[in-house]
C-alpha cells in the first residue's frame, strides 16, 4: 500500500523560511533510513504558497488563483511518498520522524493512495449495472 504524508505548512514555511542546517541534516538522515529499509518512494519540500496557484473547476470552466492561500493550517508544506504494509506501519515510521518545523508544533497526516485495483469493486458493480439495465431495457 502506497501513503501520502503530508506536512502541514506554517507561517514560517509559508513566509518562505528555509530549515536549519540541523533540521536539514536530521531529515536527510532520516530520509535515508526510510530508502534504506526500502519504504520511502518520494519526499520533498514545497516552495509557499505565494509561488504556487489553483485551478478552480466550475461546470466547463477553468479559472486559475494565484497564491498565496490563506488559511496556512490548511496548506502542505511538503510530503513523503511511502510503501507500508498499513497505515499503522507507515505512522510507525512518521513518529520517528525529525519536528518537521524544530521546536514548535508541526502536525503530518497520513492518508493512503487510491490502487488501481481499490476501484476494480465499483467498476464491476458499474458494468453489472448497466447489463441488468439492458436486459430491463430489452424486457419492456
Amino acid at each position: 500500500m502506497r501513503f501520502i504524508a503530508m506536512v502541514r505548512a506554517t507561517r514560517a514555511s509559508e513566509a518562505g523560511e528555509m530549515p536549519s542546517k540541523k533540521l536539514l541534516t536530521e531529515m536527510g538522515r532520516f530520509n535515508e533510513e526510510l530508502a534504506r529499509a526500502g519504504v520511502l518512494l518520494a519526499g520533498e519540500g514545497l516552495h509557499p504558497s505565494v509561488r504556487g496557484a489553483r485551478i478552480r473547476y466550475e461546470g466547463d470552466r477553468r479559472s486559475v488563483l494565484d497564491g498565496p492561500f490563506a488559511e496556512t493550517k490548511e496548506l502542505i508544506a511538503g510530503f513523503w511518498l511511502l510503501q507500508c504494509a498499513s497505515l499503522e506501519e507507515a505512522a510507525e515510521w512518521l513518529k520517528r520522524a525529525p519536528n518537521p518545523f524544530e521546536d514548535g508544533v508541526s502536525e503530518v497526516e497520513i492518508r493512503r493512495i487510491f490502487e488501481a485495483e481499490d476501484f476494480a469493486a465499483a467498476l464491476a458493480l458499474g458494468e453489472r449495472e448497466a447489463q441488468l439495465r439492458e436486459q430491463l431495457a430489452r424486457q419492456s
